[in-house]
C-alpha cells in the first residue's frame, strides 16, 4: 500500500474544505485518460508548446548562447514528446550537449530512454530518477558545464502563487550563474477558450477526475459510489485560476476498509482536485525578478496562447 497516498487521502478528506492532490491522478488508467485529454481539439496547451519547440528550437538555442558543451536538464520529463523536437534539432545540427531527464518514475525513465535511443541513436542521454532538487544539488551545482533547465507543459500552473515563487527560488538556488531555465506557461486569454479546455463537452476531464475516486476504491477497498459524484471546474479570468472539483450529489458516507476510515459528504459538498493557473507576460516578468532571474525572451505560439519563457539566472 502507498503510505504517502493513504496519508494524503485521509488528510484531504478529513479537512473542513476537502481536497485531493492532482499528483494522484496519474495511475496507469489516469495516465491513459490524460493522453485522451491531450488529443482533444479543445485542449490547446500540448499543441501550442509542441509548435513552439518545433518551429523555434534554433531561436531558443541561439538565445541561450552557451559557448561550450552544455546540459539540457528536464525536470519531470515524462514521455518527452514535446522535448523531442528540441533534442532532434540539436542532434541533427551536431551541437555538443548532454540530455539529463529527471523523473520520479523509473518506469517513465526506462520508456523514455529506450524510445530516444531508437529515434535519436546519437543522443547523449543520462537519465536520473529522483527528486529534482536532490539531483540538481548533487550534479548541477557541482559541475562547470552550463545547463539549460526545462520545466515544460505548464506544470508551474499547478502551484499556488506562494508555492510558485518558492519553486522558482529553489530552481535558482540549484543553478549556476549563467544557467538558464525554459519555463512552459499557459497564458491568460479569452475565458471561453480556457473553460472549454477544462470542462470539455466529451466528459473526458470528468472521467479523469472521477478515476481518482476509483483509484481510492481499488487501493484502499473503498466504497465510493461513482454515480453519486459529479465534476465541475471554473475559470476566474481575474486571477487566472482554473479550479477543478468533484461534487457530492447527495448526503453520503464513504468507508475505506483498508484504512479503517469513514468520511461524511454533504449534499453538493466539493472536493478540490486541481489548480491550473494562467499568467500574463507582465506577471511572468515580475515572478522572474522576484526569484532571481531575468527574462531573456518569451517564445510564443502563433496564437499567443502559450509561452516557453527563457529565464537567465542573474
Amino acid at each position: 500500500m502507498n503510505n504517502t497516498f493513504a496519508k494524503d487521502v485521509v488528510a484531504g478528506l478529513s479537512a473542513k474544505e476537502k481536497h485531493l492532490s492532482s499528483k494522484y491522478f496519474y495511475d496507469d488508467i489516469g495516465s491513459r485518460i490524460f493522453q485522451e485529454i491531450m488529443e482533444m481539439q479543445e485542449y490547446y496547451l500540448t499543441d501550442c508548446e509542441f509548435e513552439i519547440l518545433s518551429l523555434q528550437a534554433k531561436q531558443i538555442i541561439d538565445a541561450v548562447n552557451f559557448k561550450q558543451t552544455f546540459n539540457i536538464v528536464e525536470l519531470g520529463a515524462g514521455d518527452g514528446l514535446k522535448t523531442f523536437k528540441l533534442l532532434e534539432f540539436l542532434v541533427h545540427n551536431h551541437i555538443d550537449f548532454h540530455y539529463v531527464p529527471i523523473d520520479i518514475s523509473q518506469g517513465a525513465m526506462d520508456l523514455l530512454t529506450a524510445d530516444l535511443k531508437k529515434r535519436l541513436p546519437k543522443l547523449s542521454i543520462h537519465p536520473r530518477v529522483g527528486d529534482y532538487f536532490e539531483v540538481l544539488s548533487k550534479e548541477n551545482v557541482q559541475t562547470n558545464i552550463p545547463s539549460l533547465l526545462l520545466f515544460l507543459g505548464s506544470n508551474i500552473g499547478n502551484y499556488t502563487e506562494e508555492e510558485t515563487l518558492n519553486l522558482l527560488k529553489l530552481f535558482n538556488e540549484n543553478m549556476k550563474k549563467g544557467d538558464a531555465l525554459l519555463l512552459g506557461v499557459d497564458l491568460k486569454k479569452n475565458p471561453i477558450i480556457i473553460q472549454n479546455a477544462y470542462l470539455d463537452k466529451h466528459g473526458i476531464t470528468k472521467r479523469f477526475n472521477i478515476n481518482l475516486l476509483k483509484r481510492i476504491n481499488r487501493e484502499f477497498d473503498g466504497d465510493f459510489k461513482i454515480d453519486d459524484f459529479d465534476f465541475y471546474c471554473h475559470y476566474n479570468p481575474l486571477n487566472g485560476e482554473v479550479r477543478s472539483y468533484i461534487v457530492s450529489l447527495c448526503n453520503q458516507k464513504v468507508l475505506l476498509k483498508k484504512l479503517n476510515e469513514r468520511f461524511n459528504f454533504a449534499y453538493d459538498e466539493l472536493i478540490w482536485t486541481e489548480l491550473s493557473k494562467k499568467y500574463s507576460l507582465d506577471e511572468l516578468d515580475h515572478l522572474a525578478e522576484q526569484s532571481g532571474f531575468r527574462i531573456n525572451k518569451h517564445f510564443l505560439d502563433s496564437k499567443h496562447y502559450f509561452t516557453d519563457s527563457l529565464m537567465i539566472k542573474s
